[in-house]
């Protein structure tokens, strides 16, 4: 099979912590083909690091496009909705970093561009190609009595894990582009909570805001993967100006296998930066059955994640299965997104269906804002 030229837009920590180095590994499926950063002293280091020629090195993902790339990374720090829109109308496949987008708006306009390209558009929801994360999945299925879900998301500061990595930052962007991308985001942002003016909102909903778009969208994502969307947002709670968030979701009875069997979601995030242990957890309870998932930090060194998986025989014998994966799911997620590519497949986590976590986000805020 051929190799696949890849272009990435964005060299920031994602990119340079993994997307690069991956691509670099996979060498015989992948070519970088292009590289795309503001920062010219970083386009220059990751240029040399990963043996790009000068004149495929670029400040404007659109002179990319229109060389010979065939699919693109999207990962910068600003907004990814148009320079994926712009690589899906060059005809380029995209990956999409996660959050896709800010807005219900933007994540439609970016799948239907994909539609009507013919690309694949797959966003980057890693946990869902992680082998514990697939099992539980498949567990799920043969459950009899689904009754309650529950994502406890315990996030510690990311640079106590990047600190393990090699990771280059230079101070050369323009400061009209990054106060133009501040604006922009603060802009859409109060486009997807329904208001004119974003110092209107409560600022601990705004923080709010941005965590579940930033990083507990990894955990909408998983649920979506698992149930689809929800049928409503029952509640929110936000405390600590909004680095401590639960919310709870409801989702169709038909899950819980049999009638009257609700089921609930409670999912909370909550910011404990100053200690290196990380939490995340994906835990599904039946009377009879249960699956308990652990995920790493999305910047662990080592990537480890464990199922924990409770039963009991026909005698009512209980009995204790334990999991353990290796498997590094931001690996995992290029070869499926190649995959794709080449052998037309659908991917695991579609453009599409992930319109409606875009709207969940604001929805799960809105609810706060509804008291």
């Amino acid at each position: 099979m051929s190799r696949l030229k890849v272009g990435v837009v964005g060299c920031g920590a994602i990119a340079q912590v993994w997307h690069l180095p991956h691509l670099r590994e996979l060498s015989d499926d992948f070519e970088i083909a292009g590289v795309c950063d503001l920062s010219p002293k970083l386009l220059a280091y990751i240029g040399e690091e990963y043996q790009v020629a000068p004149s495929r090195r670029f400040t404007d993902y659109r002179a990319m496009y229109g060389s010979d790339v065939e699919a693109v990374i999207v990962c910068p720090n600003a907004s990814h909705a148009e320079p994926s829109i712009a690589a899906a109308e060059a005809g380029k496949h995209v990956f999409v970093e996660k959050p896709m987008c800010t807005t219900e708006r933007e994540a439609r306009a970016m799948a239907d561009a994909a539609a009507r390209a013919g690309v694949v558009m797959q966003i980057g929801y890693m946990k869902r190609h992680d082998p514990a994360y697939q099992y539980a999945r498949a567990k799920l299925a043969g459950m009899s009595d689904l009754r309650f879900v529950q994502v406890n998301h315990l996030h510690c500061d990311n640079g106590l894990h990047l600190r393990d990595f090699k990771l280059r930052r230079f101070d050369d962007v323009p400061a009209s582009a990054r106060e133009a991308s501040q604006a922009e985001q603060r802009a859409r942002t109060a486009e997807a909570l329904g208001v004119q003016e974003l110092d209107a909102v409560d600022p601990a909903a705004r923080q709010a805001f941005g965590t579940i778009l930033g990083s507990m969208i990894h955990d909408i994502g998983n649920l979506s993967g698992l149930f689809g969307p929800p049928r409503r947002v029952v509640s929110t709670e936000l405390w600590a100006g909004g680095r401590g968030i639960t919310t709870i979701l409801e989702y169709s009875p038909a899950l819980g296998r049999g009638e009257g069997n609700e089921v609930r979601a409670v999912c909370s995030w909550v910011d404990l930066p100053e200690l290196w242990e990380f939490t995340e957890t994906l835990e599904l309870y039946g009377t009879r059955e249960r699956v308990l998932v652990s995920f790493p930090s999305g910047f662990a060194k080592t990537m480890v994640s464990t199922v924990r998986e409770l039963g009991a025989d026909p005698n009512g014998q209980p009995w204790v299965k334990q999991l353990v994966y290796h498997d590094n799911p931001f690996k995992l997620e290029l070869q499926h997104w190649r995959d794709c590519i080449l052998g037309g497949k659908r991917p695991i986590t579609p453009a599409d269906e992930a319109v409606e976590d875009i709207k969940l986000v604001a929805d799960i805020v809105k609810a706060y804002l509804r008291g």
